[in-house]
């Protein structure tokens, strides 16, 4: 049974060009960059070349690159190392409610050690409530920190608007935008972001390494102390192979970015459209229009998303749950209860997120498979059994 491979918001296949490009920097030139020998000249030399590729994308300078292990280190160090570094000018930080764990668990340690975090909310949609934002910031506001685009929902933030706020407040703004490179334009002077935050396996890229942009003149504190690289902010030996790999992987993705959004979006709306023809009873989560290419998140209701996983599992399906329970927690989503979806309905969601692999004979196969499976969820399903009872009366 061939595996049909849905879950590209989780992680991504990583693009066979990529790994070509990195195969020298493991088999060939192994040295470390900071050596004066050959190799590590020209690990050194394939490093900064990645840098400028990044920066040219982003339209930032090189300077302002810094390379991580991949988006948790890059939200973690920015919003810890800008709140701490300007701690003497406010305490007082600005996120969304449907942020990732890596930005929302950061913001409540910071909490603990005597931070102000004010969670703003968003409409039904997922979009951020601008006029919120607003009432939101005081005097004492250092960071506002807003995610680009949602990992579940897909949902994309008005993140021009946002900076421009932030901006005009004198307030420094990050964006997690680990979800957004590889399927959005992003220009980090347009869009007025100060630090933005990337991950190379979102994009067909190698896992294990990241970015993290941080405009020039923007302070922040580093948390991983050793050696002298990166610009004395973050120390480690630099992972030049998987380097290579992410500016390779960002540089095939704005190549093709047209071109393979329209590819996946077709085969997004293909999917969606079947669903609603084929299954009743379905909620359809998220901004149909302002929102990533390949995403889709449909609550199916009288089920439970984990049921439903278990046995798309069984079929070589791979799809992601609006539910938190296999990760060991009961509860549904944070980011379904934020758009307002009750306990029962967000627990018997389901994300399926194209990429440019799957094709339409893939995706015809996993809506014959739902159709089935629902079917037989509902059937089991004690909660179907008395709606459908008060539908017949």
């Amino acid at each position: 049974m061939n595996t049909i491979y849905l879950d590209n918001n989780a992680t991504t296949k990583t693009d066979e060009e990529v790994v070509k490009a990195m195969m020298p920097y493991l088999l060939e030139s192994y040295g470390n960059p900071s050596s004066i020998y050959k190799i590590g000249r020209e690990n050194k030399k394939a490093v900064e070349d990645s840098r400028e590729k990044i920066a040219k994308i982003l339209n930032c300078n090189p300077s302002e690159i810094y390379f991580t292990s991949g988006g948790s280190e890059s939200d973690n160090t920015a919003i810890r190392g800008i709140a701490y570094s300007y701690k003497n000018k406010g305490n007082h930080i600005i996120t969304s409610k449907i942020e990732h764990p890596a930005v929302l668990e950061t913001c409540k340690q910071l909490a603990k050690e005597g931070f102000e975090v004010t969670y703003i909310g968003v409409n039904e949609n997922g979009i951020v409530d601008l006029e919120e934002l607003k009432k939101s910031i005081k005097p004492t506001t250092t960071l506002i920190t807003i995610m680009f685009a949602n990992n579940e929902i897909g949902t994309l933030q008005p993140i021009k608007e946002i900076g421009k706020i932030a901006k005009e407040q004198n307030i420094i703004f990050h964006t997690d935008a680990v979800q957004a490179v590889g399927s959005v334009k992003i220009n980090v002077k347009e869009l007025n972001v100060d630090s933005l935050s990337l991950s190379a396996h979102k994009f067909y890229g190698p896992k294990g390494i990241g970015v993290l942009y941080v405009k020039k003149g923007i302070q922040f504190n580093k948390f991983i102390n050793g050696g002298h690289q990166e610009r004395n902010k973050r120390a480690g030996t630099e992972n030049v192979a998987g380097i290579v790999g992410l500016a390779k992987a960002m540089e095939l993705s704005y190549q093709n970015l047209e071109e393979h959004n329209n590819k996946i979006k077709k085969l997004r709306d293909y999917y969606v459209e079947q669903v609603k023809e084929k299954i009743p009873y379905i909620k359809i989560n998220g901004d149909m229009e302002k929102r990533l290419p390949g995403n889709s998140n449909i609550s199916f209701r009288f089920i439970e998303g984990e049921g439903l996983l278990l046995n798309l599992d069984l079929k070589g399906i791979c799809a992601s749950s609006g539910s938190a329970c296999t990760s060991g927690s009961l509860d549904p989503s944070h980011v379904l209860l934020a758009i307002g979806l009750p306990h029962e309905i967000a627990h018997g969601s389901l994300r399926v997120s194209i990429g440019k692999y799957n094709t339409k004979e893939e995706i015809d196969y996993v809506v014959e498979s739902l159709v089935e499976i629902v079917g037989r969820l509902r059937e089991m399903s004690p909660l179907y059994e008395k709606f459908m009872e008060g539908e017949n009366k």
